[in-house]
């Protein structure tokens, strides 16, 4: 990978609806020459896929949590399975030390973020959890 694929990269990861035409303008390229190593860098598994951001606005109106889950040992792959199968648990990490997993939740309402605390407890071989719910945002190096 070189430094036009570092700056496509870049570029795409700030914006990904920036067209093909607008990067090779930026870059002093041929659009085509952009379009090749767009796919070329899609084909490698470099580019695994394109996303949205949600906006504040839409943030706002959403009430996120991150649960901390204590599991049996041997139940992480079934575990696992379940939570995935739950559209508002968005990412679940494995972790060291007191807990086993790290969740993070998102729900419309806290009645709702409530039920799926419940239903994320009862899966069996959760043993114990804590939820910590997000209240303001200080700053997100990830966007």
């Amino acid at each position: 990978m070189d430094d036009l694929d570092q700056k496509i990269l870049a570029a795409l990861a700030a914006d990904s609806s920036t067209s093909t035409s607008q990067l090779a303008r930026q870059f002093g390229v041929a659009r085509s020459t952009v379009q090749a190593r767009i796919e070329r860098l899609e084909n490698s598994g470099t580019i695994a896929g394109y996303t949205i951001r949600i906006g504040k606005a839409a943030m706002e109106r959403r009430i996120r949590a991150t649960a901390l889950l204590q599991i049996e040992p041997r139940a992480n792959a079934g575990i696992v399975g379940r939570l995935k199968a739950i559209p508002q648990v968005e990412l679940c990490h494995t972790t060291s030390g007191r807990f086993d997993l790290i969740l993070e939740i998102s729900a419309q309402t806290t009645s709702r973020l409530d039920e799926i605390l419940d239903r994320i407890g009862a899966i069996p071989g959760v043993r114990g959890s804590e939820s910590l719910i997000h209240l303001s945002t200080r700053f997100d190096r990830s966007v």
